[in-house]
Order: structure tokens, then sequence, then C-alpha cells
């Protein structure tokens, strides 16, 4: 069987979870959240879908696990209510500049 080729997706602070496999998630969201602080986007929208909410609370326990993490909440009206989750993030420490 031919392996599947990696999906190239835009570090821009939108990850939209519906062209994933639910088993990916654990893996995609730890490494998005990564790259994004790495550009130094600390805000970015989660995009989970409302469904059963099955997606949702494993977004939601995978956020609580991360240091990166600041804090997160559900959307509002104008960011895909409790289809998605906003996430703030921790800026990357960079370490002081000698003098």
């Amino acid at each position: 069987m031919d392996e599947i080729p990696p999906i190239e997706i835009p570090i821009d602070g939108t990850l939209d979870l519906h062209v994933f496999r639910p088993a990916d998630v654990k893996y995609l969201v730890p490494d998005y959240l990564e790259a994004c602080r790495s550009k130094g986007i600390l805000q970015v929208r989660i995009v989970h879908g409302k469904g059963t909410g099955a997606l949702r609370r494993t977004v939601h326990a995978i956020l609580e696990k991360l240091e990166t993490v600041a804090s997160f909440k559900l959307g509002d009206e104008s960011s895909g209510s409790w289809g998605a989750t906003l996430v703030t993030l921790h800026p990357v420490k960079r370490p002081a500049s000698i003098r």
C-alpha cells in the first residue's frame, strides 16, 4: 500500500481539523501550536466542528496538558462559536542578550 504524502498546512494561526483523521489530532495540535509560537503567532483558532463534541473534548484535553498554552476558550459568534477553540500561547522565551 502506498504511503499517503504529508499534508502541507500553512502556519497562519488557524488549524482546521476537518481534513485530518481524529487519531492524528494528539500529535498535530501540539506540533501546530509550537510552529505558531516559533513564528510569533500567539493567538490560534482551532476549528474542530460542532458535531457530537468528541473532537472538541479531545482538543481541550490536549490543550490542558500543554505548558505552552496560556489559556483557551470556545469561539464567539464571529470565530466559530462552539465549533472552534481560541488558544492563547505563551511567547517563546528568548535568551537574554549579552551586553
